[in-house]
């Protein structure tokens, strides 16, 4: 079998410096197997190869063994690495579970928002300033939506008179803060969400936190907070969405979406004088209204994460319920605003 080995090797030597793929090598020696098969078959024990005929098929039988063998290892080995790829692409462009999909799907048919809207739901984070009448509607609808994180700062309590418009709290939680007292409601409502409440009124030392966040939504009930809010907003470069109510009317916007659009500031320069802004419990404030606008800021956030539809970007809409009228009013970017002007 000497012969046979050296021509063996001298065709595999030939197969690579031709640079002959590692398959067409293993072809060239399984054809001078067979021939020299035949040889030996042809010319029995007189063959230059030496052996006999049942040596040479035992041999051919062990190499197709150890190749058959190397096969089966191959294609399981090309089936897991397929598996895992498969796995990975559908962790990517599926990243919902079965009860996660049949909870969004009426999201999903939604050609503005469909798979990949609700997937940039998902990996959003929203802080919600406030608690109270505008964030309980703002915190339920975006927590229903499937917001993946949402943060709440307030530092007050659930009291009785909360009740009759902050539909988040129940009788129940009175004295408890309203972050948790939120939390709670948000975690029953859809577990799939994080919730992340902050038990503290939002001053300067916020900023930091305001950068975590993708959008903020201002629901509080006083200027002073709105002004600070917008201020951090702008520092971040995050945009805001902020509506305000009294008694049957509210106001709601967009601010700081890009480069081109207003600040709170540039809308509203001054603080209005005392006595013209009163707080809901010096004016009074009918039960729905925080309902109607709150449930509006949380559309607007769902369309400002999606990119569906028109957002409120350099437009005022003004809510009058009482009447039952809306109208919207263009504003611009003030180059003198002291926030964010040039």
């Amino acid at each position: 079998m000497t012969l046979a080995l050296f021509l063996a090797a001298l065709l595999w030597g030939v197969g690579v410096l031709a640079g002959a793929p590692y398959r067409t090598r293993w072809m060239m020696i399984g054809v001078l197997y067979f021939a020299i098969l035949g040889a030996v078959a042809v010319m029995g024990a007189a063959n230059p190869f030496g052996g006999a005929l049942g040596e040479w098929l035992l041999l051919g039988g062990f190499a197709a063994v150890i190749t058959a063998y190397r096969a089966v290892l191959a294609a399981l080995r090309r089936r897991a690495t397929a598996r895992d790829t498969a796995s990975k692409e559908t962790s990517n462009e599926a990243p919902f579970s079965d009860a996660e999909l049949e909870r969004y799907m009426r999201h999903i048919v939604l050609h503005e928002i469909g798979g990949s809207g609700q997937r940039k739901l998902k990996e959003a984070k929203v802080l919600v300033v406030g608690a109270g009448g505008l964030g309980a509607p703002v915190l339920q609808y975006l927590a229903a939506a499937g917001v993946g994180t949402i943060g709440v700062i307030d530092d007050d309590v659930v009291d009785a008179s909360n009740l009759q418009r902050q539909v988040i709290h129940t009788d129940a939680r009175i004295g408890m803060p309203k972050v948790f007292s939120a939390e709670i409601a948000m975690r029953a409502q859809n577990p799939f969400v994080e919730v992340k409440p902050y038990n503290r009124r939002l001053d300067e030392s916020c900023a930091p936190l305001v950068a975590e966040y993708d959008l903020v939504i201002d629901g509080c009930d006083n200027i002073d907070t709105r002004y600070l809010v917008n201020r951090l907003c702008v520092a971040a470069n995050t945009p805001l969405l902020s509506a305000a109510i009294t008694q049957w009317e509210g106001q709601i916007s967009t601010y700081n979406r890009d480069e081109k659009s207003p600040c709170y500031q540039c809308v509203f320069p001054k603080q209005p004088a005392e006595g013209m802004a009163p707080t809901c419990a010096e004016a009074g404030v009918a039960a729905p209204l925080p309902g109607m606008l709150g449930t509006m800021l949380a559309m607007e956030a769902v369309k400002e994460i999606t990119g569906a539809g028109e957002g409120l970007s350099g437009r005022l809409m003004i809510v009058d319920a009482l009447y039952g009228e809306n109208r919207t009013m263009r504003v611009k970017k003030r180059e003198d605003c002291p926030i964010c002007g040039g």
